[in-house]
């Protein structure tokens, strides 16, 4: 980042424009204190949302003197967040000729042992793994055949640990078909090996257990017809089967035009077509933010910088800072930044719904919330056992479990049956 073309000598460089930059830098300079770097962030989306591309760039300086990648967790996450700012004024601001850094950021590509290292590294992913699997392994007790629709970012990573479980049951295995769609948000984690690949390594996992497996893309079920394919032909749905519906930090990448009047959002649409297929049980996992529709810059910085210190703080506390595990994943992290900061629109895909919120909406879409067994509970304690102890869980309303770091809330994950209703069609 070049911010030499600021008049850095220059004592009226803090009152040539708005006056508020006096007070954002009160107490601030030298200062790496979090609440600091992020008043300056805020102040920086302030002066882009009201097109003072001079206080931008006055405050961009000040922040790029405070903020760094190799630094503590609160500057590591400030210096994404700066790139995404600088990548955004570059775009929107035709006036903004002294600002570089824009999005040059390279989509890694990892292998499956690198992905395995990534999933490992913090319980971000294996919390929903653990507490999904749990339930699904409850929900199919007795069943001989099962099905699994899978919408997730993480590659089926999930699936090994449930075969494993299914191949030890009292009674035998069922037979066990997983289906993915071709379609996936263009977000990290990236793998370098085909989806078919996958599935190839699962078969081959599942036949060293005895577990009878099928594997299965649905090549042509793309985001733009997405919706009207999700049905019982396109799905391959058995009567025979067992269906069960896995969603794993996905739904968030569905838009949700709520916000516009007479629109009806694509989640909605979505459960009502999963409704249909009559699964016996839906497994929810996402991230504990609300970063949905908020049409303000600044309100998307304040929840984001407070949510996404999570991840920075705890690889701090057992990965050296010029480790290249921890820069990747901070990097993929950044990838998540630029687009909440740096899109609106279409183009900004990420939009979290807290729990609280996407709870709500699956009761209004008759969903049942199914509570947690002590197994469950007792297994996902078992695996942050392996973490830092700054990991913990507790349940909240709706039988959701939720992962925390140092008592902030990072995942959720929830089970969901359909309300069962009467002859007459009423609860």
């Amino acid at each position: 980042m070049n911010f030499t073309t600021i008049p850095l000598q220059n004592p009226s460089f803090f009152n040539n424009s708005q006056s508020s930059l006096a007070g954002a830098l009160q107490g601030c300079i030298g200062s790496l204190d979090g609440a600091c770097l992020e008043k300056l962030l805020l102040h920086c989306a302030s002066a882009l949302e009201n097109n003072d591309v001079t206080l931008a760039q006055q405050v961009m300086w000040v922040l790029n003197n405070l903020a760094s990648s190799n630094g503590d967790p609160n500057q590591r996450l400030t210096s994404w967040f700066l790139r995404a700012l600088i990548s955004r004024a570059s775009r929107v601001c035709p006036n903004a000729t002294n600002l570089h850094g824009g999005s040059n950021l390279e989509r890694r590509l990892m292998s499956v042992t690198e992905l395995a290292g990534y999933v490992d590294l913090i319980p971000w992913h294996r919390f929903g793994f653990c507490a999904s699997n749990s339930v699904i392994y409850k929900a199919i007790e007795g069943q001989t055949k099962v099905h699994i629709l899978d919408f997730s970012i993480t590659h089926c990573m999930q699936w090994p640990t449930l075969i494993d479980a299914i191949a030890k049951r009292p009674e035998g295995p069922p037979s066990l078909r997983i289906l993915v769609p071709s379609w996936r948000p263009q977000v990290p984690p990236l793998l370098n090996v085909s989806s078919e690949e996958v599935g190839q390594r699962l078969a081959n996992f599942a036949k060293f257990r005895d577990v009878p497996f099928e594997f299965h893309v649905i090549e042509d079920l793309n985001y733009d017809m997405f919706l009207s394919q999700l049905n019982p032909s396109t799905l391959q749905i058995r009567d025979d089967e067992a269906l069960v519906v896995n969603c794993q930090n996905w739904l968030r990448y569905l838009h949700d035009d709520e916000q516009i009047k007479g629109a009806i959002s694509s989640r909605d649409i979505f459960l009502d077509r999963v409704k249909d297929l009559n699964p016996c049980i839906v497994t929810i996992v996402d991230e504990d933010c609300d970063l949905g529709n908020s049409t303000t810059l600044t309100s998307r910085i304040a929840t984001c910088f407070n949510y996404l210190w999570i991840p920075f703080d705890a690889l701090e506390t057992f990965l050296p800072k010029d480790s290249k595990q921890r820069l990747d994943y901070e990097g993929d992290i950044g990838h998540k930044i630029e687009n909440i900061i740096g899109f609106e629109g279409n183009q900004r895909i990420e939009r979290l719904e807290s729990c609280n919120k996407f709870s709500q909406r699956m009761e209004n879409s008759g969903y049942m919330s199914v509570p947690f067994s002590e197994e469950t509970i007792k297994e996902v304690k078992s695996l942050l056992d392996e973490h830092a102890s700054g990991w913990g869980m507790k349940k909240e309303e709706h039988d959701m479990l939720v992962l925390t770091w140092k008592g902030h809330n990072s995942v959720y994950a929830t089970a969901w049956v359909i309300v069962p209703t009467t002859p007459y069609g009423h609860e």
